[in-house]
């Protein structure tokens, strides 16, 4: 008889199989990037993936989020409730990079998207930008395949700095960061995006220069 196929809440019981499930799953997702950013550099001669970074969700964040959301501190409510224990964050070169990456994931048949938020085209009143993708992975165990969602952040170099430095400030202050800060952070996300679409734009006079120099020779 074949392994049985449940979902994550009939099967992760204790914290230790949170961390070996999630662990495997953020493998999983990182050797896939892997892979597809290895074909892209030889079909195209580019990578579009700067850096991968990939992380647990520590138990008291997940505890402290469970709070926030009314939930008790259970294991079968942090499997359930909680769709960021496991994170992977995507680092590109340019916007372009994001959908494009975005797209060869998707195309993956053992990958399941549950969800998408696009915050590049709908950036949050913060100014935050980010393409955020919920996916689910079957991670295949010795006696059963437990289906284990990731959270898949993709974002440009400049996004992510802004992202990094405007976390810093979340958390110095507790939320509660004066107006001005707010204010500036707000301009700087649009110098991000600005700078962004200038690099883009850059990049494809590049290329296209590049390719009509190889026509000729």
């Amino acid at each position: 008889m074949g392994n049985k196929n449940y979902d994550e809440t009939d099967q992760v019981t204790s914290w230790t199989e949170v961390i070996l499930v999630y662990n495997a799953a953020l493998k999983e997702i990182g050797t896939k990037l892997e892979i597809l950013s290895d074909e892209f550099q030889h079909v195209h001669r580019y990578n579009p993936i700067e850096h991968i970074k990939s992380r647990i969700k520590t138990s008291e964040s997940i505890v402290k989020k469970l709070k926030r959301h009314g939930y008790e501190s259970t294991i079968e409510n942090m499997v359930q409730y909680v769709n960021d224990i496991a994170g992977i964050r995507v680092v590109c070169s340019f916007t372009s990079d994001i959908y494009r990456i975005a797209e060869m994931l998707s195309n993956q048949n053992d990958i399941k998207i549950l969800s998408i938020k696009d915050y590049i085209k709908n950036p949050k009143e913060s100014g935050y930008k980010s393409y955020h993708m919920l996916v689910s992975i079957p991670i295949f165990l010795s006696d059963r395949v437990v289906d284990t969602k990731v959270e898949i952040q993709i974002r440009t170099v400049a996004m992510d700095f802004w992202a990094s430095l405007e976390h810093k400030i979340r958390y110095k202050f507790e939320g509660n960061a004066p107006q001005h800060i707010k204010t500036e952070l707000v301009e700087c996300a649009k110098m991000v995006s600005d700078l962004d679409a200038r690099m883009l734009s850059l990049n494809e006079e590049i290329q296209s220069l590049i390719q009509g120099e190889e026509k000729k020779a």
